[in-house]
């Protein structure tokens, strides 16, 4: 909104520093702020409505230490992260970006579903909370719209090297470009094309996935690039979930993914250090920068009050929404193949407790006896067993996340 207010002043008055809005970089630096605003100062008068509203968490005991310590800690604080990610970017972000719209419409449905879980847990006094199938039905539903807009919406597009026979197939303009001696032809086109690490020009087309059946594969590129969205959001807001289990750890680890999304989405979205850089450059995702700017500053400011010890949870009302934002952002830049590597630890998190709920069923259906490949599962669990503080079991997690997102930004100059 404040984006359209300077724009139009800029427009019609002469005033000094108006045009600084229309920088990407400063509009990120005022959400940044506003953001750790909104989550640390006003997030003191959150915690203590919640607390009111004995909003508290119901803890099982697990037999780890400090537990039951925590045993009516405001919960539901993902309210805290969302007003911190909404509030920034409707104030500074352009909402006519299409990649804008949609990660507002996927932060409000996973908010959405989130907080259901919750306040069925909380005031219905159901342990269980929202039935998985219903989970799995919003984060496939959101897999589905995320999906559709962005195969058929024309302004989501990539720009691709194209010889002169396939320039005619597209409406966009041409544009011939040089690097170094060598000339050639770019344009703005619709592709299923998206980055992946360890492969010819770090590009990969989905549709090769169908090649094997023969001429005509490409015109099914839209139900496996669909099937690529919808387990992607499901398993990443799923991982997010889980990995939220110990003050501080999925919030600061969200922090970090958050940074290295923001800094992917600028260099994407900026034709000159795209072509430098030699990645794909897709116009008007620089904007999606604001949006990570606030939401790296409402996962700062959550953590002020999120770490140890905490004084409030995030619930499944912002753990589903930040995993759901993390996946929904990836795809939209295409890189939601580099998941596998920036959000390791989630993958970690979540495939620890496949394999120990895999390996217990397994072992008890032939031994009679189930057994355990861990102490407890998820992963950080296990670690508490073994005595670790959990304050030093999330420092160590941060610096592995902190690892993977070099290691992402890496991986996309590999040849």
């Amino acid at each position: 909104m404040l984006y359209y207010l300077f724009d139009y002043l800029r427009e019609h008055y002469d005033f000094p520093g108006l045009r600084l809005f229309q920088y990407i970089t400063f509009r990120t630096s005022l959400a940044i702020i506003i953001s750790l605003i909104i989550t640390t100062v006003f997030g003191h008068n959150i915690i203590s409505y919640l607390r009111k509203m004995q909003v508290g968490e119901t803890v099982r005991n697990l037999g780890l230490e400090g537990q039951m310590q925590k045993q009516g800690t405001p919960t539901m604080g993902g309210i805290m992260i969302l007003l911190g990610i909404l509030v920034p970017t409707l104030l500074l972000a352009n909402l006519s970006n299409i990649y804008v719209i949609l990660m507002i419409i996927t932060t409000v449905w996973m908010g959405a579903v989130g907080f259901l879980d919750d306040y069925i847990k909380v005031f219905k006094k159901n342990k269980e909370g929202l039935a998985g199938r219903f989970k799995i039905v919003g984060q496939v539903g959101l897999g589905l719209i995320i999906g559709y807009t962005m195969y058929s919406h024309p302004n989501i597009v990539a720009r691709q090297k194209v010889d002169e026979a396939n320039v005619i197939k597209s409406k966009a303009p041409m544009v011939l470009r040089q690097k170094g001696e060598t000339f050639y032809y770019t344009q703005d086109i619709k592709t299923t094309i998206t980055n992946v690490p360890f492969y010819k020009n770090n590009e990969f087309d989905y549709a090769k996935v169908l090649k094997f059946i023969g001429p005509g594969y490409e015109k099914y590129a839209f139900l496996v690039f669909m099937v690529f969205v919808v387990v992607i959001i499901t398993a990443v807001s799923n991982g997010a979930n889980i990995t939220d289990g110990i003050d501080g750890l999925a919030t600061g680890t969200s922090a970090i993914i958050g940074i290295t999304l923001g800094i992917l989405a600028y260099v994407s979205g900026n034709t000159v250090i795209a072509d430098y850089l030699n990645i794909m450059y897709i116009p008007n995702s620089g904007e999606l920068m604001i949006f990570a700017g606030a939401f790296v500053g409402a996962c700062v400011g959550f953590l002020w009050y999120n770490s140890y010890p905490a004084q409030v949870f995030m619930g499944d009302t912002g753990s589903l929404a930040i995993g759901g934002i993390i996946a929904a952002f990836a795809i939209m830049i295409r890189k939601e193949l580099l998941i596998p590597i920036l959000c390791g630890v989630f993958l970690v998190e979540i495939v620890s407790v496949m394999l120990q709920v895999s390996y217990f069923k397994y072992t008890k259906k032939r031994f009679g006896e189930g057994r355990r490949i861990l102490l407890m599962s998820p992963l950080h669990h296990h670690y508490q067993k073994k005595g670790y503080h959990e304050a030093k079991i999330v420092v160590r997690f941060w610096v592995i996340g902190i690892l993977l997102a070099i290691i992402t930004i890496i991986t996309l100059k590999v040849r």
